[in-house]
């Protein structure tokens, strides 16, 4: 094999690898539209030209950007990074396109025509009730609550409930200091950035701890003032475990009174998560050869014996990308390689990424589940 061959073998891995690192960096909560089903905005395989290695230049995106708070430090959006007002028709239009989620999209729905009326009961000068748009989201992880959380300040926004449509993600350590009186200010700053948005607390049931100088009810007792101080122009959505967040809700009269809506995130089921896996592909521009996707289903089925642990969505998104792996290496050992090459996920990619060695028959699953039996 002469330099020539290595040199394009190396280029081969590079580019694999460089797709591979490019979805692992991105946050999950960045990446509802890969794993829910939102149609890609363009079906364009890469720009021609493009170097291994190098980036593909940013897309300019009219979606409202995520701030997050966590930490030390939190950033503040700035104020060319408010995005416009989208149409609500695009946004419910992008909720329908979203993977399973049927119960929620039917009440975000739900709540969007409750907000419509009430504005325009406003706008024609009749008597509205008080209308409280904050929300506990309870379900396992990898359900999509970051993903509708994010898509809710754009609705928000949309209907001119908020005045940005920013969303701040934070958790406990974003909200919480180690000192008397710095939970406060700690907290008081990642509101303040969130202003005009929503702010969403994920697993907010950490900040009810038990310990003596735990200072978590500091940073609630903020949030609950900073929500009756600026309730024209702040959402907070809170979510977690299911269980733990009604435990969390209840636990407090403030937070009681103040959440009274409450969508909840069913697992993902098979068919569910095989449709997200080959989203992923047909974003990718990759193709399942025969029998690959059966195998992939296999494999999903396999992992996914808690659905907590594997993850749902991101569980998804780990098969995909082990899968991605052993495609690269498999590609690296080639004489030559087509773009239709590139493309292809093979049944040995999956076995491969499946721990099986070359040639195995895999069982099926409910054989397979027997003889463990």
């Amino acid at each position: 094999m002469d330099a020539k061959d290595i040199s394009k073998k190396d280029q081969i891995i590079l580019q694999q690898l460089e797709v591979i690192r490019t979805m692992t960096e991105q946050n999950l909560s960045r990446m509802g539209s890969d794993f829910w089903g939102v149609p890609a905005q363009s079906g364009n395989p890469p720009a021609a030209g493009k170097k291994p290695g190098e980036r593909a230049p940013e897309k300019p995106t009219d979606k409202g950007p995520v701030v997050s708070a966590g930490g030390n430090h939190t950033q503040v959006p700035k104020a060319e990074e408010v995005s416009l007002p989208e149409k609500i028709e695009d946004l419910q239009k992008e909720l329908d396109g979203y993977i399973g989620l049927a119960a929620v999209k039917k009440e975000v729905k739900n709540l969007i025509n409750m907000v419509t009326v009430y504005k325009l009961r406003r706008d024609n000068d009749l008597p509205t009730t008080d209308l409280s748009l904050h929300m506990v989201f309870s379900g396992n992880p990898g359900t999509g609550k970051t993903t509708i959380a994010r898509i809710m300040a754009r609705i928000y926004h949309s209907l001119g409930i908020l005045s940005k449509g920013q969303m701040v993600e934070v958790d406990r350590s974003g909200l919480v200091a180690g000192y008397v009186g710095q939970t406060a200010i700690k907290t008081a700053k990642v509101i303040e950035s969130a202003l005009g948005g929503v702010l969403f607390i994920d697993e907010a049931y950490a900040l009810n701890g038990k310990a003596e100088n735990d200072f978590g009810q500091e940073a609630i007792d903020t949030i609950l003032k900073a929500m009756e101080d600026h309730r024209d122009d702040l959402v907070v959505i809170v979510a977690g475990y299911d269980g733990l967040m009604d435990d969390f809700i209840h636990s407090n009269p403030g937070l009681e009174s103040r959440f009274n809506r409450f969508l909840h995130f069913e697992d993902y089921t098979m068919d569910e998560m095989m449709q997200i896996f080959e989203m992923q592909c047909k974003k990718g521009c990759y193709t399942l050869e025969n029998q690959a996707a059966e195998m992939v289903r296999d494999f999903i089925r396999e992992e996914n014996t808690n659905s907590i642990s594997f993850g749902n969505a991101r569980g998804v998104r780990n098969i995909f990308e082990q899968i991605l792996i052993h495609q690269a290496n498999r590609l690296a050992g080639l004489e030559t390689v087509t773009r239709e090459d590139l493309m292809k996920i093979t049944p040995t990619d999956v076995l491969m990424a499946r721990g099986m060695e070359e040639g195995t028959t895999p069982l099926p699953y409910g054989d397979a589940k027997a003889q463990t039996e």
